[in-house]
């Protein structure tokens, strides 16, 4: 068996002319050695509080289409059952009516964007008793409401109006007129107390006990003497 040649000089230092520049900027983004341990300390705490949040909120499913993303919040349970018993609750999903579908770009930043506001307003309770949409919702249901029911419309001018005709003061949004699709008149918190939504999936994991032990002296029976 022939002995393989020995490596030439730069082929020998290929690994290192990679790897030095790379290690240098390692060395830059890395904090000085007496801050590096609290450092990844702090980091991993912080990553594991995101990491519990994003579990606890079941942000994983507002990447989907599914309609039961939209009650991960309680307050939108008037919305959904609307939705589902209405005439669109059989040929629609939510994202067909209140996300963009000019490019999936578009579609997920906007996304992205509103339900950071939803969060942040829901988290610290700046929602109102009726929610109504906001200027960018109503555009992009407008433009979604011409875009399903273009066919109807005809080239009836006073029919097909855009968002920004809309503002420009020459023509009516779809729902100034179809105020009950599909969500009724009546939005609030209280309108629907009594209806049938998909409920929130357990946020503990499934190895951990169905319940906590009781803590309350009532829940403890009576010693035998």
């Amino acid at each position: 068996m022939q002995n393989k040649p020995p490596l030439q000089g730069a082929a020998r230092n290929l690994p290192a002319r990679f790897l030095t520049p790379m290690w240098r900027v390692v060395e830059r983004v890395l904090p000085p050695r007496r801050w590096r341990v609290p450092v990844i300390v702090a980091a991993g705490v912080f990553s594991g509080l995101g990491a519990l949040a994003f579990h606890i909120s079941n942000a994983s499913s507002y990447l989907t289409d599914d309609p039961k993303a939209c009650v991960n919040c309680h307050i939108m349970a008037p919305q959904f059952a609307t939705w589902q018993r209405s005439a669109h609750g059989r040929v629609t999903v939510c994202n067909d009516c209140h996300v963009p579908h000019e490019s999936i770009f578009l579609k997920y930043a906007f996304k992205g964007m509103d339900g950071t506001r939803h969060a942040f307003m829901f988290t610290f309770h700046m929602e109102p008793d009726v929610i109504r949409m906001h200027a960018p919702g109503q555009w992009t249901v407008q433009n979604n409401c011409i875009r399903c029911h273009g066919g109807l419309l005809g080239h009836a001018p006073y029919l097909n109006v855009t968002w920004n005709e809309v503002q420009r003061g020459t023509g009516k949004l779809c729902w100034d007129c179809h105020r009950e699709v599909p969500h009724g008149r009546g939005n609030s918190a209280a309108s629907t107390p009594h209806a049938q939504i998909p409920q929130l999936s357990p946020v503990l994991p499934g190895w951990t006990p169905n319940n906590f032990p009781p803590t309350h002296p009532s829940a403890f029976p009576p010693k035998k003497p």
